[in-house]
């Protein structure tokens, strides 16, 4: 199987390691600048539990010096993907599969859901370039359970977490459902597959929603956020208004946001993906995982108003450090 991973940080840094250490494919990478260097002078590398995992990686610039693929890994972050839609097209095919290991709502999720009706996500995907360029019959659905970070270009570091959840956005069990699972588990990846991938997407935000962007403003990690009693009120609030407008997309979660905070809180001392792009100086994914919900809320008309506050604070806060596009006139 030719796999390509597109973007190699801490994600797809750890996925494309194991991979390249199983030798069960024909993986090459999609990188740019000091990743891009750092890949072709040390390759794949991996730090967990204190052993160090390195493996040659066959890394490239220019999709085009790849070809079509059979497994397309997208491991970028949201504001990014618009671009880097357009930069794959040589790495696609008709049979090609696309599998997104990316935060939020995915560009796919409103395809084929009633009540949001036929348009994209303007938050996610503004002109329907994204879906015009990954088509949908494409996307295998993609939920990452792993927390990592990068200690230098190139250089992944693991703290816990070695799941990818794994499913046909349309519900069915599908033969390369299958087949990129067996790939995955065979690489030392956990990897389910699942009826409902939407839902799972949907569970995962409910958590990350309120976390990942008060865990920016704040500088907190997750643990400090949950032990402010009033801070993690507020969070409550906004994820019981996710809740809602779940029960009304085929999402509805069976649990209560404190069950879920107790369940963050046994993680203890981390820092959240927003919050590491914040200290990095990286653009933030806030359109994905907290401007989605707002805007699904709104074509439901639901009223959001913590989702609202915790949206307007962040985008402030990004905009100010250059971290968010800046309003229009």
């Amino acid at each position: 199987m030719k796999v390509c991973i597109v973007g190699a940080g801490a994600i797809g840094g750890f996925i494309g390691a194991r991979l390249a250490a199983a030798g069960q494919c024909d993986l090459s990478v999609v990188a740019r600048g000091a990743t891009l260097a750092a890949l072709q002078t040390h390759g794949w590398r991996l730090q967990e539990a204190g052993n160090l995992l390195q493996a040659p990686a066959h890394a490239v610039a220019d999709p085009a010096e790849l070809g079509v693929q059979d497994l397309v890994i997208l491991a970028v972050k949201g504001p990014a993907l618009a671009e880097v839609a357009r930069q794959i097209q040589p790495l696609l095919g008709p049979d090609t599969v696309l599998l997104p290991a990316m935060n939020g709502v995915p560009w796919w999720f409103g395809h084929g859901v009633p009540a949001l009706g036929s348009q994209p996500l303007s938050s996610v995907d503004p002109d329907g370039a994204i879906g015009a360029a990954l088509p949908f019959e494409n996307v295998l659905g993609c939920v990452v359970y792993m927390a990592t970070w990068l200690a230098e270009p190139g250089l992944v570091m693991h703290k816990t977490g070695n799941k990818l959840v794994i499913g046909e956005p349309g519900g069915a069990l599908s033969k390369r459902a299958q087949k990129v699972q067996s790939l995955l588990v065979g690489a030392g990846i956990e990897t389910p597959l699942s009826a409902n991938i939407r839902y799972d997407a949907w569970y995962k935000l409910w958590g990350n929603l309120t976390i990942n962007p008060v865990s920016a403003i704040t500088g907190a990690t997750a643990d400090v956020v949950l032990d402010d009693a009033l801070v993690r009120e507020f969070c409550i609030a906004a994820m019981r208004e996710a809740g809602t407008i779940g029960q009304q997309i085929g999402c509805a979660i069976p649990e209560t946001p404190e069950h879920r905070n107790l369940l963050t809180r046994t993680l203890g001392s981390f820092k959240t993906s927003m919050l590491q792009d914040t200290e990095a100086g990286r653009p933030l994914e806030l359109d994905n995982i907290v401007g989605a919900v707002r805007e699904i809320g709104q074509r439901l008309g639901i009223a959001t108003p913590h989702i609202d506050a915790l949206l307007g604070l962040t985008r402030l806060f990004a905009r100010v450090r250059g971290l968010y596009p800046a309003q229009a006139a």
